[in-house]
């Protein structure tokens, strides 16, 4: 049976011992933290050495910045890559498991004017690289994983298939660089979601879920059966952090995602 988590900001409650309370009485297994820049995840520390301490389990956090390491202004890069390496160790000094973003947010989409990007493909492949070497390499020195999410054509240019960034991180070549895929963006790029995940399950590392439309799971059409099914056969061990919008009443909603993919075959 796959492990469930939602994300902080979806759960009720004040404190993290609050939302952990609701989480496991609603059958999550964890909660996914997020991570503002300006070093904010490294602020709260005491708060989650203490939630820690008080058995709130916290496996993963996913990035909430407004630019990130794929930036075409290098001074925006570095900080992104800056604000990543520190997220990276805040979650390795509490026992966690890694970290995920996107190659950038908004940025650029060739589907929207004007169309043609200020880098070339080429440039964006070498920063890319460039980048996650970077971040790789402080990962496996503070013992945790970046996880690397493609997202759809509309919120980036350059990493939006799976392939792709299975691509990336064999040239990159280390370990401890893997694949976050989202339910979500894998409905709108892969033509078979469920072959996508088997053809590149030595890179996924983490996953990610919400419904075909941004909705917690079970609110669209999502084939979760078959994408739940696929996890299964490559063996996947980790969790599933619910990362959505929510429709109906919001504490009804975010309930019920546990139990509807276990009913799905999680």
């Amino acid at each position: 049976m796959l492990k469930t988590a939602a994300q902080e900001q979806l759960l009720p409650g004040e404190s993290l011992q609050e939302k952990w309370e609701f989480a496991q009485e609603a059958g999550y297994d964890a909660v996914e933290l997020r991570a503002k820049g300006d070093l904010h995840f490294a602020s709260r520390l005491p708060e989650l050495k203490q939630a820690l301490k008080d058995g709130v389990v916290m496996p993963t956090v996913c990035v909430e910045m407004l630019h990130f390491f794929g930036a075409f202004d290098e001074e925006l890069r570095r900080d992104a890559i800056k604000q990543m390496k520190s997220q990276l160790t805040v979650i390795g000094e509490i026992g966690g498991l890694g970290a995920q973003t996107p190659a950038s947010y908004g940025m650029f989409s060739r589907r929207l004017p004007p169309f043609e990007p200020p880098r070339s493909e080429a440039e964006d492949r070498e920063v890319l690289l460039s980048g996650l070497a970077e971040l790789g390499e402080h990962a496996a020195r503070e013992g945790v994983t970046l996880y690397l999410e493609p997202l759809n054509r509309y919120e980036d240019h350059m990493v939006n298939r799976l392939e792709q960034a299975a691509e990336l991180i064999k040239e990159v070549g280390l370990d401890s660089v893997k694949i976050g895929i989202d339910s979500y963006h894998m409905n709108i790029e892969e033509s078979d979601p469920a072959a996508a995940i088997i053809a590149h399950a030595p890179y996924i590392g983490h996953a990610q879920v919400s419904d075909s439309n941004r909705f917690q799971p079970g609110a669209g059409h999502l084939d979760w059966q078959a994408w739940l099914g696929a996890l299964h056969t490559i063996g996947y061990e980790g969790y599933l952090a619910a990362e959505c919008r929510l429709t109906g009443d919001p504490v009804e909603a975010v309930r019920s995602v546990p139990a509807f993919l276990k009913g799905s075959g999680a």
